[in-house]
């Protein structure tokens, strides 16, 4: 087994045993980060529903320059904004089997000082 495949399926493996746990409801959704190598994005996910609440991505942005950890902080402020005009407060984090660490961190921070609470 290659580097690469064993990395893959032990991430996918964090994911299952993560998602497993953490639902979205619509008081509370679910707040789904993903990061690939180039974007980050985000979305809150009403589980019950089957529907995305609201949606933020740097795929596109031109407000989203600089590293990727400035670019998971403006992506934290901004779905922060848009689930206060959906008028949603508390959010289930799903980090998607990432370490809560750095680029995740930094979105997770951003959400909270922008009202989120989770």
């Amino acid at each position: 087994m290659s580097n690469l495949s064993s990395k893959l399926k032990n991430l996918a493996r964090r994911k299952n045993r993560i998602r497993s746990v953490v639902t979205g409801t619509t008081e509370r959704p679910r707040l789904s980060v993903f990061v690939s190598n180039k974007h980050i994005s985000a979305q809150l996910i009403d589980d019950t529903k089957h529907s995305t609440v609201a949606a933020v991505t740097t795929v596109g942005q031109k407000a989203a320059t600089g590293t990727m950890t400035a670019r998971a902080e403006w992506v934290g402020t901004e779905i922060a904004k848009k689930a206060k005009a959906a008028k949603v407060k508390a959010v289930v984090f799903d980090r998607n089997g990432r370490l809560y660490h750095g680029r995740i961190k930094a979105l997770a921070d951003a959400a909270r000082a922008g009202g989120l609470e989770f």
